[in-house]
């Protein structure tokens, strides 16, 4: 193990996220944050554009090109749209870094089956990878929150992302309970756009929703209302129509999905040993992930479990920056990689 990850070796870390990819580079730190969506030309397959430029193209294409996101719920739905994305993203980082054949970590769901482990190394080694070795996501997480995962006493995690809630206590470089759920950036925003649909009479996509979220969204009310205006479809006259909404409205949108949030945090504590509950009340829980940042969750979750909870620093790049920590401190930290403990 320690020979395939020598000094001086060009080693990338990668957080597949169903809504965002990001890359770290040893050495280098986050060199590539872009959506996980490619488009591709239907009758050659070849690829016409990656991330940012692939997520404008969203609902907005020509019959001749698709524009997809391969991932969903946190693992791969498309295989040849993942493996197009990996290797076009993993050329693009390669050649700019001369990083030639690169050793990868990338970070998984901690409920990801073998099968789909297998996927996930097949496409990064098709994408030009010489090895590849997986970290499940809230390992990571907890690694790039600055918790010692190491250490003997217990950590808790809630890692909430585009596709999967992941809740995981660690001790002793391993999760000793862990919960992951379907539910998270995703379907909050499929709730906004259901909410408006209904409410308002109104058709809006899928990009629109996630900017009301990022927004107005809260889990709690706000000390001042926030509104905004929001353009989308009239479903009686299919004209485009105009309506302002509140930030109330959308905390009764997502209501329903963040109390499964909170319940899943809930079931995790339940079932944490002793030894390890009470490090957790004297640490609190840390929140990661693109759904850390909406406001007053930590508020909700505080109230809901009576633990002190707080918000990581750069919660949307902790995954990715645990597998730069685990490239850099190896010898401490192998053991966190599902490959070192499955083999």
């Amino acid at each position: 193990m320690m020979k395939l990850f020598g000094i001086g070796s060009k080693d990338i870390g990668i957080d597949l996220g169903t809504a965002n990819m990001l890359v770290t580079l040893k050495g280098k730190g986050i060199v590539l944050k872009e959506p996980s969506v490619v488009a591709i030309e239907k009758r050659t397959g070849n690829i016409v554009a990656t991330g940012m430029d692939a997520k404008e193209m969203l609902g907005r294409t020509p019959d001749q090109i698709k524009a997809v996101r391969p991932l969903k719920d946190g693992v791969i739905a498309d295989f040849t749209a993942t493996q197009l994305m990996l290797r076009n993203i993993l050329e693009k980082v390669c050649k700019k870094y001369n990083a030639g054949k690169p050793r990868v970590v990338v970070g998984v769901p901690s409920g990801i089956t073998e099968v789909e482990e297998r996927a996930v190394k097949e496409s990064v080694i098709q994408a030009g990878a010489r090895e590849v070795y997986l970290i499940e996501e809230p390992m990571a997480a907890a690694i790039g929150a600055n918790l010692d995962v190491a250490e003997p006493s217990g950590s808790i995690i809630v890692d909430i992302g585009g596709g999967t809630t992941e809740v995981a206590v660690v001790s002793l470089g391993g999760i000793v309970v862990s919960h992951s759920l379907r539910v998270a950036g995703d379907e909050l925003d499929e709730d906004i756009v259901n909410y408006i649909k209904r409410e308002c009479n109104l058709a809006i996509g899928e990009t629109t929703a996630e900017e009301i979220k990022k927004e107005i969204g809260c889990a709690l009310p706000l000390m001042s209302e926030m509104s905004k205006e929001i353009r989308g479809r009239d479903l009686t006259t299919g004209l485009p129509k105009n309506v302002v909404i509140t930030s109330s409205q959308i905390q009764d949108a997502m209501a329903e999905s963040i109390n499964e949030i909170v319940e899943i945090v809930k079931t995790t504590l339940e079932k944490t040993p002793p030894e390890l509950a009470s490090d957790i009340m004297e640490k609190g829980i840390v929140l990661a992930g693109g759904g850390a940042l909406i406001q007053n969750l930590d508020k909700l979750l505080s109230t809901k479990t009576g633990m002190p909870v707080y918000i990581a620093e750069d919660p949307l790049d902790c995954v990715v920056k645990g597998t730069g920590k685990t490239l850099e401190d190896l010898d401490r930290l192998k053991n966190v990689l599902l490959n070192a403990r499955r083999t």
